[in-house]
């Protein structure tokens, strides 16, 4: 079994809690998708959102302050990494009672691939996979296109086996904010609050991931919460039927795919060059999301 666990932001660090939870919701949606019955999935918050969980997704509210006192999703790196860190261990400490084979902690507004929970159910043993092939997805460009080193840009990046976290025995999901850091020791600030590293320290504690042989994720951009401020820019290919099933993004809101969603503004105040048709070409070659075997 696959556990998928994310977190909330503090609705004060926020620019618009409501739009928060709606991007819950589709990331949710997109879990909840899998073409495997076997996952689960977490979420840890201070605030319970406001609509329905769907089946298999647990609520665990936590009690902990804002990392900082300021509005808006900017938060300076080290109280992101304590805040989101704190809030994940809370999220293992949970998943301990469904005894997961594996773990992916996904960001709260991402997606992912329908096949995952299959393919890791088929290999219950692995130390697990990192994802270094994704995609980038603008739902406000309704575009996307494949992103290399997905893993160092996006959290959404890691199947970790469970016992490579070491949840400590003796604390419960009660657990204050200072009892889960010292719990956990320097995985909170290695392996759960951030993901840059994660690789090598994993690997250098015993758990050599492999690659995914298939792009797993994709980081959604664009959103006006984004913690990174990362935005789409330059060339990238109108969302398709496939993708929107592959991974469970929103359906598209309009019935057009304009060329300046897919090239930028700039790009279309010019006309489409054979070079940027050969460069959508090539783009669309490589999106065929698809799990090996199936």
């Amino acid at each position: 079994m696959i556990a998928f666990v994310t977190s909330l932001r503090h609705p004060l660090n926020s620019d618009d809690y409501p739009r928060v939870e709606a991007l819950l919701r589709d990331t949710l949606r997109s879990l909840t998708a899998q073409d495997h019955p076997d996952f689960v999935v977490f979420v840890v918050g201070n605030k319970e959102p406001g609509f329905p969980l769907p089946d298999k997704v647990h609520f665990i509210p936590v009690d902990f302050p804002p990392p900082v006192l300021t509005r808006g999703p900017r938060t300076p790196r080290d109280a992101f990494v304590w805040d989101k860190g704190t809030k994940i261990g809370i999220g293992l400490l949970a998943a301990r009672a469904v005894k997961p084979d594996h773990v992916m902690i996904v960001d709260a507004d991402d997606f992912v691939h329908r096949g995952l929970a299959g393919f890791v159910a088929q290999r219950p043993d692995a130390p697990g996979w990192v994802l270094t092939n994704g995609y980038i997805y603008s739902r406000a460009r309704q575009t996307y296109r494949p992103q290399r080193t997905f893993n160092h840009v996006c959290g959404t990046s890691h199947v970790v086996r469970y016992d490579a976290y070491a949840v400590p025995d003796r604390l419960d999901m009660h657990a204050d904010q200072t009892q889960v850091a010292e719990g956990y020791g320097e995985r909170l600030h290695a392996i759960l609050g951030a993901h840059h590293d994660a690789l090598d320290w994993l690997a250098d504690d015993g758990f050599q991931l492999a690659r995914l042989p298939f792009r797993g994720a994709a980081y959604q951009v664009d959103t006006g919460e984004n913690h990174s401020g990362y935005t789409l820019r330059g060339a990238s290919v109108p969302v398709t039927h496939r993708f929107e099933e592959t991974f469970g993004v929103p359906p598209r809101d309009n019935h057009g795919e304009p060329v300046w969603r897919a090239l930028g503004p700039h790009a279309a105040v010019e006309h489409v060059s054979d070079l940027s048709q050969k460069v959508l070409r090539r783009l669309k070659s490589t999106t065929t999301p698809r799990v090996p075997g199936s």
